[in-house]
């Protein structure tokens, strides 16, 4: 191999190395992104209602999301992004979710969802693509300079329970909704 060579293929394995070593940084401070939502939603949460940190502290784990949801009359959607925590190992799975709805309904609709998992199948079923479709039907407007709502705990399925708190956004719907909630493979 010739010096030129030589020196071309050092270059670009020190290209590759870089290319790597940013792209690792730029996945931890997207990493680090998550968790400080996932933080201010928790502390928002515990100040709304402080009983929901027991909840947490003694479900199996729980997961925390950001959402932004579109509707225009009959059809919308949106998605955002969370993680999943194992309140023994406090090993954390970095999620997706996406949405699609199908009813009457305008706005747009910026809401975070802290789910708990009382059984430790729940909260695999639940990091392992897990599909949660319901019907829903809400009515929510809030502004950002007055506080935000809560709608409080509710069932979001066998071992599984929710708060969902909204910022931000205006919304009057009655909606069939599929939601999926799935590992971000970027992250994890």
């Amino acid at each position: 191999m010739n010096k030129f060579a030589r020196t071309v293929t050092i270059l670009m394995l020190i290209l590759g190395l870089t290319a790597s070593v940013v792209s690792a940084a730029s996945q931890e401070e997207k990493r680090e992104s998550i968790r400080s939502s996932a933080q201010e939603t928790l502390d928002k949460l515990y100040t709304i209602h402080p009983g929901a940190r027991q909840a947490v502290e003694n479900a199996v784990g729980y997961a925390v999301f950001r959402i932004t949801d579109v509707k225009v009359v009959f059809l919308g959607g949106g998605g955002g992004k969370g993680v999943a925590i194992h309140n023994t190992t406090k090993e954390e799975t970095f999620m997706r979710t996406g949405d699609v709805q199908v009813g009457f309904g305008l706005g747009i609709k910026k809401f975070d969802v802290v789910l708990g998992f009382q059984t430790q199948e729940a909260y695999m079923d639940f990091i392992n693509d897990r599909w949660v479709v319901g019907g829903q039907a809400t009515v929510a407007a809030t502004d950002s300079v007055s506080g935000g709502a809560l709608e409080g705990a509710v069932s979001a399925g066998k071992d599984t329970w929710m708060y969902q708190l909204t910022d931000k956004g205006l919304e009057a719907s009655l909606t069939i909704r599929g939601i999926r909630y799935f590992k971000d493979k970027d992250l994890n």
